[in-house]
């Protein structure tokens, strides 16, 4: 009898589908945050959010009685990668949308993510880039551009464009980071630490810059739930299991579907204007991301 094992055909679906489920739920992270910050100011709702997540996860985390990073210096990993993703990027996005930055341009700059990845994949992390992956990340970026060219609008100061920058940057070193540096990466207790990191930070940008003052509605805490129990638990469990298991273009990659996702939800969501270049956009980014991520 052969002892190679069996590839069950449900288990193969199911890896096949994590991807797409990632997006379809980071994309509803900015419907989620939409609905939420009328009624709170961007850092409040993020110190909310992370603590509720915490809420979660600690007793899960000593219940289950999960493993912790070893050593200080692989807590300090894991802390920086979680400060890149979760305090820099997403204080990022809010901060330039308070500034006046469009949506649109927004999405745009943090587009630019898989092409920065691919560029230094070589250097951080060993990994080589093939031809028809550089020519799929730059198709998904010209899609991502077709989506969101209607909502750039004018008046825009270099000012505003700084905060995005920064996202950028965090998403784009923190998932780096996180490939490289932690290996063996247990999510329940490892997300803890990263969400603890993260709020330290917008807890502190929240008092020093906001009133802190919340109207409490149904709405509110809908859109608080959301994005705490489905983005911050689900959509980056899903994150952390695809830095570990792929390659961290193939990762980078999926972004780009995230404007025209995001689009397609805000139009059946909010009514918002979906034209006839954002579809087009939507099929262009969908070729270069089955382009960068190959078979």
């Amino acid at each position: 009898m052969s002892d190679v094992p069996v590839r069950k055909p449900g288990s193969s679906r199911w890896t096949a589908a994590i991807p797409w489920l990632f997006v379809l739920l980071w994309s509803s992270g900015f419907i989620g945050s939409k609905l939420g910050v009328p009624y709170a100011e961007p850092f409040t709702f993020l110190t909310l959010r992370y603590c509720i997540v915490l809420m979660i996860l600690v007793p899960l985390a000593l219940i289950t009685r999960a493993p912790w990073p070893k050593g200080k210096g692989q807590m300090a990993h894991v802390a920086f990668a979680g400060l890149m993703i979760h305090a820099l990027y997403l204080s990022g996005c809010v901060w330039s949308l308070k500034l006046g930055l469009p949506a649109g341009v927004l999405s745009l700059i943090v587009s630019l993510q898989p092409l920065f990845t691919a560029a230094f994949a070589g250097v951080a992390l060993g990994e080589k880039v093939l031809p028809r992956q550089w020519g799929g990340l730059a198709l998904g970026f010209v899609g991502t551009a077709l989506v969101v060219a209607h909502k750039t609008g004018s008046g825009l100061t270099f000012v505003m464009t700084l905060p995005a920058i920064a996202a950028l940057v965090g998403i784009t070193v923190g998932t780096m980071w996180q490939k490289r540096h932690c290996p063996a990466f247990d999510l329940r207790t490892s997300t803890v630490v990263q969400y603890a990191a993260s709020l330290l930070i917008t807890a502190v940008l929240a008092v020093s810059t906001e009133t802190m003052q919340v109207q409490w509605s149904g709405q509110f805490v809908f859109a608080l739930l959301w994005v705490a129990l489905v983005l911050s638990i689900g959509a980056i469990s899903l994150l952390n299991h695809l830095i570990k298991s792929g390659t961290a273009v193939n990762v980078a990659s999926l972004f780009y579907t995230v404007p025209a996702v995001t689009a397609l939800m805000a139009w059946g969501i909010f009514g918002e204007i979906l034209t006839g270049l954002s579809l087009i956009g939507m099929v262009v980014a969908a070729l270069g991301v089955w382009l960068a991520r190959g078979r």
